[in-house]
């Protein structure tokens, strides 16, 4: 019987791409990893370097420097390509530069007749993840942005930590845009199955205020990073190979990623970063949740900035 070969190709073999190879070839999932790059020597280096460590890890990977023609049976395009955000930038402030590198990229993936998941982890992920649906002219469910994976898989260590609980047992998201306006859903935020705000409720050692400071240093957290060694990558890097085997996985789990939404929270035409159910098709339902008219508030700014900044750029 023949065995599905699966393959993922990466698009951009800097800090962000390499970090989720690595993270990739150490849990497993792909048959095939593909890397290409307007460096193809860096390219040709990384995949050898890759391939030395296979010895060790969890299963045979065939990894090698590629060209977009790899693309077309491709079931995963990671798009990682892009400049990096320097010291006090905002992500939105790097459209102009990145926007026009995610349609060379989108072309190029597209004419090889790739018609597989297309995944955007450049930032700011929710407006390229919306040109990069555009230039790709892939169904919108197919094409979805890392998000706030990152910004919630933070929040979830924060909580962990000031509760002195295991963060995988922490249950909440961070939604909107991957940046500066994303905000926390405190509403659904559940330690285990108890509602956190119930939890400061029930307990006088934690507070409100404490988890509001929380909530800043999630936001905030990329900035911090960057000032002190210049670049975020382990933590997406960790994200997108979640991400990527959910889908090569089918496992029909629940991610907030960036998704296309018409209607979810009277929202519509933009991606941004919301709870989905993410499987072999890419996003088969997008959470539309109950929550409070302040969160509303909250993510309706977000979405209103992010479509102003989209607007500089279609």
């Amino acid at each position: 019987m023949k065995k599905e070969i699966r393959r993922v190709v990466l698009v951009g073999t800097g800090f962000v791409g390499m970090s989720f190879a690595y993270s990739l070839i150490n849990q497993g999932g792909t048959e095939e990893l593909v890397l290409i790059d307007v460096n193809k020597d860096k390219a040709e280096g990384e995949a050898m370097d890759l391939s030395h460590g296979i010895p060790f890890g969890p299963e045979k990977i065939n990894i090698w420097a590629g060209t977009y023609e790899d693309c077309k049976t491709a079931d995963v395009v990671v798009i990682t390509a892009g400049v990096n955000q320097q010291p006090g930038e905002t992500r939105l402030a790097l459209v102009e530069r990145n926007a026009k590198i995610m349609r060379d990229v989108v072309k190029n993936v597209m004419a090889s007749g790739f018609n597989g998941i297309l995944l955007v982890a450049s930032n700011p992920v929710d407006v390229l993840t919306y040109i990069a649906w555009q230039e790709s002219g892939l169904p919108k469910h197919r094409v979805i942005g890392t998000g706030t994976t990152l910004d919630t898989a933070r929040l979830r260590h924060e909580i962990g930590k000031y509760l002195k609980v295991d963060p995988r047992n922490v249950h909440g998201y961070i939604v909107g845009e991957h940046g500066d306006t994303e905000t926390p859903l405190w509403s659904h935020t559940t330690v285990g199955v108890k509602p956190i705000l119930d939890i400061v409720k029930d307990h006088p050692e934690f507070t409100k205020e404490d988890l509001d400071k929380i909530y800043v240093n999630v936001r905030d957290a990329a900035y911090h990073i960057i000032d002190r060694k210049r670049a975020t990558y382990y933590g997406i890097g960790m994200c997108t190979t979640r991400l990527v085997k959910a889908i090569l996985n089918d496992e029909n789990c629940v991610l907030p990623v960036s998704a296309y939404l018409e209607g979810q929270y009277g929202l519509h035409d933009i991606f941004t970063g919301v709870p989905a159910i993410i499987n072999r098709d890419g996003v088969r339902e997008v959470f539309d949740l109950n929550i409070t008219e302040d969160e509303l508030k909250q993510l309706t700014k977000s979405v209103s900035i992010l479509k102003e900044t989209l607007d500089t750029v279609r």
